[in-house]
């Protein structure tokens, strides 16, 4: 069954749910959870709405979509539970984090991030196993581009950091007189050395937030 949204985005997001593609979305991934394996656990799709309130976001992380193997994929961008398998573009991560900040992070599991106001989403919420982008253009870039929406309009003062072309291209969905946007690359090896490393996110947002009166963000773990 199709997981319920946290009151918090179900209040900021209803009239997202009265517009046709909702159930058009809600029958696709019931239709796919059932026949093939997919990524995060049903129950798992919006643990990122969960863990991170509507009104405290402070910080947006964007991704594409979900790890599409075995035991990585935690309804978090980027993040993979404490032993399971690496992944490269959590590792590029950490490189940069290290980089920027001379943080040498060994937790993969980065809820610690998510406790200070971190939304780490993604473009598209499910994936098949194996089958990067799977779920792209299923309807759920029209409700993820409703969230960004939603909190450009309704809050203010938000680092947005933008990750790869499909996060990028949602940035004229956000107001940057009232927040702050990082745009870079991708992560993944396949794009890490065009410009994400030494793209500086993590100090840049920091510096951001001190501006703002507002506490950084501890990016150890």
């Amino acid at each position: 069954m199709f997981p319920s949204l946290p009151s918090s985005w179900w209040i900021a997001l209803t009239w997202e749910f009265q517009k046709s593609y909702w159930g058009v979305l809600t029958n696709f991934i019931e239709s796919e959870y059932s026949q093939q394996i997919c990524f995060p656990q049903e129950t798992s799709i919006f643990k990122a709405l969960e863990l991170t309130p509507f009104d405290d976001v402070r910080v947006v992380i964007l991704g594409q979509d979900p790890y599409h193997t075995a035991g990585a994929a935690m309804g978090l961008a980027f993040s993979i539970p404490e032993g399971s398998k690496s992944q490269p573009s959590l590792r590029n991560i950490f490189k940069e984090l290290d980089s920027d900040i001379w943080v040498q992070r060994t937790l993969t599991d980065l809820t610690d991030w998510t406790e200070q106001w971190v939304l780490l989403l993604n473009t598209v919420l499910t994936v098949r196993q194996w089958e990067s982008a799977s779920h792209q253009w299923q309807w759920w870039e029209n409700f993820t581009d409703a969230m960004i929406i939603a909190l450009s309009a309704k809050r203010d003062g938000i680092v947005f950091i933008l990750w790869g072309n499909s996060a990028i291209n949602k940035q004229f969905l956000i107001d940057s007189n009232k927040h702050h946007i990082i745009t870079s690359p991708h992560p993944s090896p396949f794009s890490a050395y065009r410009g994400f490393f030494g793209s500086r996110p993590f100090s840049r947002t920091n510096m951001y937030l001190r501006q703002q009166g507002r506490g950084e963000i501890v990016w150890r773990g």
